[in-house]
């Protein structure tokens, strides 16, 4: 009986790996291409080209880092947290770069905007002015001047190399600025005067950026401590009552109490959020 039931057993086994098989690797594609190709997408844009097999490693990596600390150090609810964090901390790092490259790109923006007005001023093409920010700027401003200028003299229009500056950057005082001087190559116009009020203009909005960030510094200090109370209320009771505590993580209520004060949690720091995230 035994000698008829194990074949079948091994084919059923067999056929489900399968299965198992083409879902993973279903499941990878999917995930590849809405999160590992961003990803990658924003890293190439920084000048770091990376492996998607090598960012997906890093992700579990981390994953399985932050499980072991969970699991050695604090309960399962923290773990569980910390796995999911450590999965999607390699995003959030990539993100983070990201915008402070675009940050750092905005201040330098200025400065090079007067260096070409000043170089038009003196006689220069705009051709000599860009390569003259290509030398002089730091990182990350030349690298982009020294793509497009690339792209110039490998025989792409003007037009097209400043669009695809703008689309590699994606900042929108630099599509300012893409604009501005397309319509002035193809119009006329004087365009030393042009860069230098578009200098002016970004740096005004930076002045008024500062102001609002100064002022609406408390409010977001307020939503992060507000939001921290309660964690911070459990490490304390957990570790002077631990008695009272511990029937949250051994029942349904306390399971779904947890969950519904992480939610309320997450909304309550959006909507602040939200409320002192003032754009100009």
């Amino acid at each position: 009986m035994s000698g008829i039931v194990f074949p079948f057993v091994a084919a059923s086994v067999f056929f489900i790996s399968i299965v198992v098989y083409n879902v993973l690797v279903k499941g990878f594609e999917q995930y590849q291409e809405r999160y590992l190709n961003p990803q990658l997408e924003d890293l190439s844009e920084m000048f770091l080209f990376v492996d998607p097999r090598q960012l997906l490693l890093l992700s579990l990596s981390v994953m399985v880092l932050a499980f072991l600390v969970g699991i050695f150090f604090f309960g399962y609810i923290v773990t569980a947290m910390l796995t999911a964090a450590g999965f999607f901390f390699p995003t959030f790092l990539v993100r983070y770069y990201r915008k402070r490259r675009i940050r750092m790109f905005n201040v330098q923006l200025v400065d090079a905007l007067n260096q070409i007005a000043n170089s038009l001023k003196a006689g220069q093409t705009l051709l000599q002015a860009m390569d003259g920010v290509a030398r002089d700027a730091p990182v990350p401003l030349s690298q982009e001047f020294g793509l497009t200028l690339k792209e110039l003299r490998l025989g792409v229009p003007m037009d097209d190399a400043l669009n695809n500056m703008g689309r590699r950057v994606g900042c929108d005082d630099l599509d300012l600025v893409v604009v501005s001087t397309n319509i002035a190559r193809t119009l006329g116009g004087n365009m030393a005067e042009m860069f230098d009020t578009i200098a002016a203009t970004i740096r005004e909005r930076f002045r008024i950026e500062g102001r609002i960030r100064a002022l609406t510094a408390q409010g977001k200090l307020q939503g992060w401590i507000v939001a921290s109370l309660p964690l911070f209320l459990w490490f304390v009771m957990d570790y002077m009552r631990p008695d009272l505590m511990e029937p949250m993580l051994v029942h349904w209520f306390g399971y779904a109490l947890i969950a519904t004060i992480i939610f309320m949690e997450a909304l309550g720091v959006f909507f602040i959020r939200r409320i002192v995230n003032i754009d100009v």
